[in-house]
Protein backbone atom coordinates (compact mmCIF):
# COMPACT_ATOMS: atom_id res chain seq x y z
CA UNK A 1 0.00 0.00 0.00
CA UNK A 2 1.29 3.45 -0.89
CA UNK A 3 1.63 6.31 1.58
CA UNK A 4 -1.37 8.61 1.76
CA UNK A 5 -2.98 11.54 3.57
CA UNK A 6 -6.77 11.36 3.88
CA UNK A 7 -8.77 14.33 5.17
CA UNK A 8 -12.55 14.22 4.69
CA UNK A 9 -13.95 17.12 6.73
CA UNK A 10 -17.44 17.17 5.16
CA UNK A 11 -20.19 16.62 7.71
CA UNK A 12 -22.77 14.18 6.31
CA UNK A 13 -26.42 14.40 7.36
CA UNK A 14 -27.84 11.19 5.92
CA UNK A 15 -31.42 10.00 5.84
CA UNK A 16 -35.06 10.87 5.54
CA UNK A 17 -36.00 14.40 6.58
CA UNK A 18 -32.46 15.66 7.17
CA UNK A 19 -33.22 18.91 5.35
CA UNK A 20 -34.80 19.92 8.65
CA UNK A 21 -31.26 20.10 10.09
CA UNK A 22 -30.14 22.62 7.49
CA UNK A 23 -30.45 25.81 9.50
CA UNK A 24 -28.08 24.58 12.16
CA UNK A 25 -25.31 24.07 9.59
CA UNK A 26 -25.14 27.67 8.33
CA UNK A 27 -24.01 30.73 10.32
CA UNK A 28 -27.07 32.81 11.29
CA UNK A 29 -25.50 36.03 10.01
CA UNK A 30 -24.47 34.60 6.63
CA UNK A 31 -25.41 36.14 3.30
CA UNK A 32 -26.41 32.97 1.46
CA UNK A 33 -26.61 32.26 -2.25
CA UNK A 34 -28.71 29.19 -3.05
CA UNK A 35 -27.68 27.62 -6.36
CA UNK A 36 -29.68 25.08 -8.32
CA UNK A 37 -30.19 23.70 -11.80
CA UNK A 38 -33.41 23.24 -13.72
CA UNK A 39 -36.95 23.30 -12.44
CA UNK A 40 -36.99 19.98 -10.58
CA UNK A 41 -36.16 21.49 -7.20
CA UNK A 42 -38.96 24.00 -7.80
CA UNK A 43 -41.52 21.44 -8.99
CA UNK A 44 -40.75 19.03 -6.16
CA UNK A 45 -41.22 21.71 -3.51
CA UNK A 46 -37.64 21.28 -2.24
CA UNK A 47 -36.70 24.90 -2.93
CA UNK A 48 -39.74 26.11 -0.99
CA UNK A 49 -38.82 23.79 1.87
CA UNK A 50 -35.29 25.19 1.95
CA UNK A 51 -36.63 28.75 1.93
CA UNK A 52 -38.84 27.82 4.88
CA UNK A 53 -35.99 26.16 6.79
CA UNK A 54 -33.81 29.25 6.29
CA UNK A 55 -36.55 31.81 6.90
CA UNK A 56 -35.15 34.94 8.48
CA UNK A 57 -31.68 34.50 7.02
CA UNK A 58 -30.41 36.63 4.13
CA UNK A 59 -31.04 34.59 0.99
CA UNK A 60 -30.29 35.09 -2.68
CA UNK A 61 -30.92 32.57 -5.45
CA UNK A 62 -29.27 31.58 -8.73
CA UNK A 63 -30.85 28.91 -10.93
CA UNK A 64 -30.23 27.49 -14.36
CA UNK A 65 -26.93 25.68 -13.79
CA UNK A 66 -26.76 23.10 -16.57
CA UNK A 67 -25.71 19.47 -16.66
CA UNK A 68 -22.02 19.85 -17.53
CA UNK A 69 -22.07 23.35 -15.96
CA UNK A 70 -20.77 26.10 -18.21
CA UNK A 71 -18.37 28.88 -17.42
CA UNK A 72 -20.65 31.30 -19.28
CA UNK A 73 -23.61 30.60 -16.96
CA UNK A 74 -21.56 30.40 -13.78
CA UNK A 75 -19.95 33.78 -14.31
CA UNK A 76 -23.39 35.32 -13.78
CA UNK A 77 -23.44 33.78 -10.32
CA UNK A 78 -19.87 34.95 -9.67
CA UNK A 79 -20.89 38.52 -10.44
CA UNK A 80 -23.94 38.19 -8.16
CA UNK A 81 -21.82 36.74 -5.34
CA UNK A 82 -19.35 39.61 -5.57
CA UNK A 83 -22.03 42.30 -5.83
CA UNK A 84 -24.05 41.02 -2.88
CA UNK A 85 -21.05 40.14 -0.71
CA UNK A 86 -22.14 36.49 -0.46
CA UNK A 87 -20.31 34.61 2.29
CA UNK A 88 -22.00 31.19 2.10
CA UNK A 89 -23.12 29.06 -0.87
CA UNK A 90 -25.76 26.34 -0.70
CA UNK A 91 -25.83 23.99 -3.69
CA UNK A 92 -29.17 22.23 -4.18
CA UNK A 93 -29.06 19.54 -6.86
CA UNK A 94 -26.71 16.94 -8.29
CA UNK A 95 -23.04 16.88 -9.14
CA UNK A 96 -23.30 19.50 -11.87
CA UNK A 97 -24.79 22.06 -9.49
CA UNK A 98 -22.16 21.16 -6.90
CA UNK A 99 -19.31 21.44 -9.40
CA UNK A 100 -20.64 24.76 -10.63
CA UNK A 101 -20.98 26.03 -7.08
CA UNK A 102 -17.39 25.09 -6.32
CA UNK A 103 -16.30 27.17 -9.29
CA UNK A 104 -18.44 30.09 -8.09
CA UNK A 105 -16.90 29.75 -4.62
CA UNK A 106 -13.35 29.90 -5.95
CA UNK A 107 -13.94 32.43 -8.74
CA UNK A 108 -15.67 34.97 -6.48
CA UNK A 109 -12.47 35.21 -4.40
CA UNK A 110 -10.05 34.93 -7.32
CA UNK A 111 -7.66 37.65 -8.38
CA UNK A 112 -9.95 40.17 -10.16
CA UNK A 113 -7.18 40.90 -12.64
CA UNK A 114 -7.41 37.33 -13.96
CA UNK A 115 -10.08 35.58 -15.98
CA UNK A 116 -11.44 32.95 -13.55
CA UNK A 117 -11.01 30.32 -16.28
CA UNK A 118 -7.40 30.45 -15.13
CA UNK A 119 -8.58 28.30 -12.19
CA UNK A 120 -9.18 25.47 -14.68
CA UNK A 121 -6.03 26.15 -16.66
CA UNK A 122 -3.96 25.75 -13.49
CA UNK A 123 -6.08 22.84 -12.11
CA UNK A 124 -6.90 24.95 -9.04
CA UNK A 125 -3.28 25.31 -8.03
CA UNK A 126 -3.53 29.07 -7.47
CA UNK A 127 -6.82 29.13 -5.55
CA UNK A 128 -6.00 30.79 -2.23
CA UNK A 129 -9.49 31.07 -0.72
CA UNK A 130 -13.13 30.43 -1.53
CA UNK A 131 -16.61 31.11 -0.23
CA UNK A 132 -17.65 28.32 2.17
CA UNK A 133 -20.30 25.99 0.79
CA UNK A 134 -22.65 23.20 1.70
CA UNK A 135 -25.03 21.04 -0.29
CA UNK A 136 -28.41 19.35 -0.42
CA UNK A 137 -27.94 16.44 -2.83
CA UNK A 138 -30.75 15.37 -5.16
CA UNK A 139 -28.84 13.17 -7.61
CA UNK A 140 -26.26 10.64 -6.37
CA UNK A 141 -23.53 10.17 -8.95
CA UNK A 142 -20.37 12.23 -8.82
CA UNK A 143 -19.40 12.26 -5.14
CA UNK A 144 -18.87 16.02 -5.49
CA UNK A 145 -20.73 16.50 -2.20
CA UNK A 146 -17.73 15.10 -0.30
CA UNK A 147 -14.65 15.92 -2.35
CA UNK A 148 -12.64 18.92 -3.54
CA UNK A 149 -12.94 18.43 -7.31
CA UNK A 150 -15.09 20.02 -10.02
CA UNK A 151 -15.40 19.85 -13.81
CA UNK A 152 -16.47 22.90 -15.82
CA UNK A 153 -17.20 23.41 -19.52
CA UNK A 154 -16.39 26.55 -21.52
CA UNK A 155 -18.93 26.39 -24.30
CA UNK A 156 -17.41 29.15 -26.39
CA UNK A 157 -14.14 27.26 -26.82
CA UNK A 158 -15.33 23.65 -26.55
CA UNK A 159 -13.22 22.97 -23.44
CA UNK A 160 -14.16 20.77 -20.49
CA UNK A 161 -11.58 20.85 -17.69
CA UNK A 162 -11.28 20.04 -14.02
CA UNK A 163 -9.79 21.61 -10.93
CA UNK A 164 -9.13 20.63 -7.33
CA UNK A 165 -8.82 22.75 -4.22
CA UNK A 166 -9.25 22.04 -0.52
CA UNK A 167 -10.87 25.47 -0.26
CA UNK A 168 -13.98 24.20 -2.11
CA UNK A 169 -14.51 21.08 -0.01
CA UNK A 170 -18.16 21.24 1.13
CA UNK A 171 -18.64 21.95 4.83
CA UNK A 172 -21.67 19.65 4.95
CA UNK A 173 -23.82 17.46 2.72
CA UNK A 174 -27.49 16.65 3.29
CA UNK A 175 -28.16 13.22 1.75
CA UNK A 176 -31.85 12.29 1.85
CA UNK A 177 -32.63 9.31 -0.40
CA UNK A 178 -36.28 10.40 -0.61
CA UNK A 179 -35.19 13.40 -2.67
CA UNK A 180 -34.12 11.00 -5.44
CA UNK A 181 -37.52 9.31 -5.87
CA UNK A 182 -38.69 11.56 -8.71
CA UNK A 183 -35.50 11.43 -10.78
CA UNK A 184 -36.00 10.42 -14.43
CA UNK A 185 -34.77 6.91 -15.21
CA UNK A 186 -32.00 8.33 -17.41
CA UNK A 187 -30.53 10.29 -14.51
CA UNK A 188 -30.77 7.30 -12.18
CA UNK A 189 -28.97 5.10 -14.70
CA UNK A 190 -26.33 7.74 -15.37
CA UNK A 191 -25.70 8.14 -11.66
CA UNK A 192 -25.19 4.42 -11.11
CA UNK A 193 -22.85 4.12 -14.10
CA UNK A 194 -20.91 7.22 -13.01
CA UNK A 195 -20.38 5.87 -9.48
CA UNK A 196 -19.46 2.42 -10.84
CA UNK A 197 -16.77 3.86 -13.11
CA UNK A 198 -15.47 6.21 -10.41
CA UNK A 199 -14.85 3.08 -8.38
CA UNK A 200 -13.14 1.27 -11.26
CA UNK A 201 -10.83 4.23 -11.97
CA UNK A 202 -9.32 3.67 -8.52
CA UNK A 203 -9.53 -0.13 -8.49
CA UNK A 204 -8.61 -1.45 -11.96
CA UNK A 205 -4.96 -0.45 -12.03
CA UNK A 206 -2.27 -2.73 -10.56
CA UNK A 207 -1.92 -4.44 -7.16
CA UNK A 208 -0.21 -2.70 -4.22
CA UNK A 209 -1.53 -5.12 -1.56
CA UNK A 210 -4.18 -2.63 -0.42
CA UNK A 211 -6.65 -5.25 0.77
CA UNK A 212 -8.93 -2.83 2.63
CA UNK A 213 -9.32 -0.44 -0.31
CA UNK A 214 -9.85 -3.33 -2.75
CA UNK A 215 -12.59 -4.89 -0.67
CA UNK A 216 -14.29 -1.54 -0.04
CA UNK A 217 -14.25 -0.96 -3.81
CA UNK A 218 -15.58 -4.44 -4.57
CA UNK A 219 -18.38 -3.93 -2.06
CA UNK A 220 -19.40 -0.69 -3.75
CA UNK A 221 -19.37 -2.34 -7.18
CA UNK A 222 -21.49 -5.26 -5.99
CA UNK A 223 -23.95 -2.91 -4.29
CA UNK A 224 -24.36 -0.77 -7.41
CA UNK A 225 -24.83 -3.89 -9.54
CA UNK A 226 -27.51 -5.21 -7.19
CA UNK A 227 -29.39 -2.01 -6.48
CA UNK A 228 -29.03 -0.10 -9.75
CA UNK A 229 -31.53 -2.15 -11.77
CA UNK A 230 -33.94 -2.21 -8.81
CA UNK A 231 -33.98 1.59 -8.68
CA UNK A 232 -35.32 1.68 -12.23
CA UNK A 233 -38.32 -0.53 -11.41
CA UNK A 234 -38.85 0.44 -7.74
CA UNK A 235 -38.27 4.21 -7.75
CA UNK A 236 -39.61 4.71 -4.22
CA UNK A 237 -37.79 1.83 -2.53
CA UNK A 238 -36.05 3.74 0.25
CA UNK A 239 -33.43 1.09 1.03
CA UNK A 240 -32.42 0.78 -2.63
CA UNK A 241 -32.10 4.53 -2.98
CA UNK A 242 -30.18 4.83 0.28
CA UNK A 243 -27.62 2.22 -0.75
CA UNK A 244 -27.11 3.83 -4.15
CA UNK A 245 -26.75 7.30 -2.64
CA UNK A 246 -24.17 6.25 -0.06
CA UNK A 247 -22.28 4.15 -2.61
CA UNK A 248 -21.97 7.12 -4.96
CA UNK A 249 -20.60 9.29 -2.17
CA UNK A 250 -18.10 6.69 -0.99
CA UNK A 251 -16.97 6.03 -4.56
CA UNK A 252 -15.27 9.42 -4.73
CA UNK A 253 -14.74 10.84 -1.25
CA UNK A 254 -11.10 9.72 -1.12
CA UNK A 255 -11.57 6.54 0.90
CA UNK A 256 -11.10 3.85 -1.75
CA UNK A 257 -8.45 5.87 -3.58
CA UNK A 258 -6.20 6.35 -0.55
CA UNK A 259 -2.88 4.55 -0.90
CA UNK A 260 -3.60 3.01 -4.32
CA UNK A 261 -2.66 3.95 -7.91
CA UNK A 262 -5.44 5.62 -9.90
CA UNK A 263 -6.23 5.73 -13.60
CA UNK A 264 -8.78 8.43 -14.70
CA UNK A 265 -7.96 8.07 -18.41
CA UNK A 266 -11.57 7.07 -19.10
CA UNK A 267 -12.68 10.39 -17.63
CA UNK A 268 -10.16 12.47 -19.56
CA UNK A 269 -11.11 10.82 -22.85
CA UNK A 270 -14.79 11.11 -21.97
CA UNK A 271 -14.59 14.81 -21.15
CA UNK A 272 -13.54 15.58 -24.70
CA UNK A 273 -16.51 13.64 -26.08
CA UNK A 274 -18.90 15.61 -23.89
CA UNK A 275 -17.32 18.92 -24.87
CA UNK A 276 -17.48 18.12 -28.61
CA UNK A 277 -20.69 16.13 -28.89
CA UNK A 278 -22.73 17.12 -25.83
CA UNK A 279 -23.23 13.60 -24.45
CA UNK A 280 -24.06 13.02 -20.81
CA UNK A 281 -20.95 12.48 -18.70
CA UNK A 282 -21.89 8.90 -17.77
CA UNK A 283 -22.64 8.07 -21.40
CA UNK A 284 -19.10 9.01 -22.41
CA UNK A 285 -17.65 6.90 -19.61
CA UNK A 286 -19.70 3.86 -20.63
CA UNK A 287 -18.50 4.31 -24.20
CA UNK A 288 -14.80 4.67 -23.38
CA UNK A 289 -14.26 2.24 -20.49
CA UNK A 290 -14.74 -1.15 -22.23
CA UNK A 291 -12.47 -0.10 -25.11
CA UNK A 292 -9.85 1.20 -22.70
CA UNK A 293 -9.90 -1.94 -20.56
CA UNK A 294 -9.38 -4.10 -23.62
CA UNK A 295 -6.53 -1.89 -24.85
CA UNK A 296 -4.77 -2.00 -21.47
CA UNK A 297 -5.59 -5.59 -20.55
CA UNK A 298 -1.93 -6.62 -20.21
CA UNK A 299 -1.03 -3.71 -17.92
CA UNK A 300 -4.18 -4.28 -15.85
CA UNK A 301 -4.10 -8.08 -16.04
CA UNK A 302 -3.80 -8.88 -12.32
CA UNK A 303 -6.57 -6.51 -11.27
CA UNK A 304 -8.82 -7.48 -14.18
CA UNK A 305 -8.56 -11.12 -13.10
CA UNK A 306 -9.33 -10.11 -9.51
CA UNK A 307 -12.29 -8.07 -10.74
CA UNK A 308 -13.52 -10.99 -12.85
CA UNK A 309 -13.42 -13.35 -9.87
CA UNK A 310 -14.59 -11.19 -6.99
CA UNK A 311 -17.16 -9.01 -8.74
CA UNK A 312 -18.44 -11.16 -11.62
CA UNK A 313 -17.71 -14.61 -10.11
CA UNK A 314 -15.78 -15.68 -13.23
CA UNK A 315 -13.49 -18.47 -12.02
CA UNK A 316 -13.18 -20.90 -14.93
CA UNK A 317 -11.57 -20.66 -18.35
CA UNK A 318 -8.24 -19.19 -19.36
CA UNK A 319 -7.03 -15.83 -18.05
CA UNK A 320 -7.84 -14.24 -21.41
CA UNK A 321 -11.35 -15.69 -21.34
CA UNK A 322 -11.98 -14.42 -17.80
CA UNK A 323 -10.77 -10.94 -18.74
CA UNK A 324 -12.97 -10.98 -21.84
CA UNK A 325 -15.86 -12.10 -19.66
CA UNK A 326 -15.34 -9.32 -17.12
CA UNK A 327 -15.22 -6.62 -19.80
CA UNK A 328 -18.29 -8.07 -21.52
CA UNK A 329 -20.17 -8.28 -18.21
CA UNK A 330 -19.34 -4.65 -17.47
CA UNK A 331 -20.63 -3.55 -20.86
CA UNK A 332 -23.77 -5.66 -20.39
CA UNK A 333 -24.44 -4.08 -16.97
CA UNK A 334 -24.33 -0.58 -18.46
CA UNK A 335 -26.62 -1.65 -21.30
CA UNK A 336 -29.09 -3.19 -18.82
CA UNK A 337 -29.13 0.14 -17.00
CA UNK A 338 -30.13 1.72 -20.32
CA UNK A 339 -26.77 3.39 -20.99
CA UNK A 340 -25.42 2.57 -24.46
CA UNK A 341 -21.76 1.64 -24.78
CA UNK A 342 -20.89 2.49 -28.40
CA UNK A 343 -20.18 6.00 -29.62
CA UNK A 344 -22.14 5.24 -32.79
CA UNK A 345 -25.26 4.92 -30.62
CA UNK A 346 -25.05 8.67 -29.99
CA UNK A 347 -23.36 10.41 -32.92
CA UNK A 348 -22.99 9.96 -36.66
CA UNK A 349 -19.29 10.86 -36.77
CA UNK A 350 -16.85 10.40 -33.90
CA UNK A 351 -14.55 13.21 -35.15
CA UNK A 352 -11.56 11.45 -33.62
CA UNK A 353 -9.06 13.97 -34.97
CA UNK A 354 -10.90 16.80 -33.22
CA UNK A 355 -10.99 14.82 -29.96
CA UNK A 356 -7.26 14.16 -30.17
CA UNK A 357 -6.52 17.82 -30.92
CA UNK A 358 -8.29 18.83 -27.72
CA UNK A 359 -6.47 16.16 -25.70
CA UNK A 360 -3.19 17.54 -26.97
CA UNK A 361 -4.25 21.13 -26.28
CA UNK A 362 -5.11 20.18 -22.69
CA UNK A 363 -1.84 18.32 -22.13
CA UNK A 364 -3.57 14.93 -21.91
CA UNK A 365 -0.83 13.03 -23.75
CA UNK A 366 0.33 10.59 -21.06
CA UNK A 367 -2.78 9.27 -19.36
CA UNK A 368 -3.46 6.28 -17.11
CA UNK A 369 -1.86 4.89 -13.97
CA UNK A 370 1.38 4.30 -15.88
CA UNK A 371 1.22 7.48 -17.96
CA UNK A 372 1.47 5.30 -21.06
CA UNK A 373 -1.70 6.28 -22.92
CA UNK A 374 -0.34 8.67 -25.54
CA UNK A 375 -2.25 10.23 -28.42
CA UNK A 376 -1.76 7.16 -30.61
CA UNK A 377 -3.20 4.93 -27.89
CA UNK A 378 -6.04 7.41 -27.32
CA UNK A 379 -6.85 7.23 -31.04
CA UNK A 380 -6.99 3.45 -30.81
CA UNK A 381 -9.35 3.63 -27.82
CA UNK A 382 -11.65 6.17 -29.46
CA UNK A 383 -11.80 4.09 -32.64
CA UNK A 384 -12.42 0.89 -30.69
CA UNK A 385 -15.24 2.66 -28.79
CA UNK A 386 -17.06 3.41 -32.04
Amino acid sequence: MNNFILHTPTKVLFGKGQVAQLRGQIPSDARILVTYGGGSVVRSGLLDQIRSELDGLTLFEFGGIEPNPTYETLMGAVELARAERIDFLLAVGGGSVLDGTKFIAAAAHYDPARDPWHILETVGGEVASAIPLGSVLTLPATGSEMNMGAVITRKSTGDKQHFFSPFVMPRFAVLDPVLTYTLPARQVANGVVDAFIHTLEQYLTYPVDAKVQDRFAEGLLLTLMEEGPKALVEPENYDVRANIMWSATLALNGLIGAGVPQDWATHMLGHEITALHGLDHAQTLAVVLPALLNAKREQKRAKLLQYAERVWDLRSGSEAERIDGAIAATRDFFERMGVKTRLRDYVADAQVDALLAKLEEHGMTSLGEHGDIDLAQSRHIYEAAW
